[in-house]
């Protein structure tokens, strides 16, 4: 999975999807992230910890490493969901307009 990383950055990545939700532009869901990191529209990756069987997720952080989008694990699919404005679990999650989440991606990015 993607690098480990501390519970403040997992904090960020959510507080950067809230806002690119209210903002920007989010997609949500293994095909569109896929998708998105091929096409080099994505800003920042969040993949669940959780996902279940892992392997349906497996390829995001290698191809986000290979283009070099920020990648971050967060702890469950339902606090992914619930930050994407969902009202079920999602596995993954990209930003494709920033909008006011712009300078929180900068933040992880480091």
């Amino acid at each position: 999975m993607a690098e480990e990383v501390s519970k403040e950055t997992i904090e960020k990545a959510y507080e950067a999807i809230e806002v690119a939700k209210a903002t920007g532009k989010i997609k949500k869901g293994t095909n569109e992230v896929t998708k998105a990191l091929e096409r080099g529209t994505a800003k920042l990756v969040a993949v669940a910890g959780d996902a279940n069987p892992p392997e349906i997720v497996m390829h995001i952080p290698l191809l986000a490493k290979e283009k070099e989008v920020p990648c971050i694990t967060v702890t469950t699919k339902e606090e992914l969901g619930a930050a994407a404005g969902i009202d079920v679990p999602t596995v993954s999650v990209v930003i494709i307009e920033a909008g006011e989440a712009q300078s929180i991606i900068k933040e992880i990015s480091k």
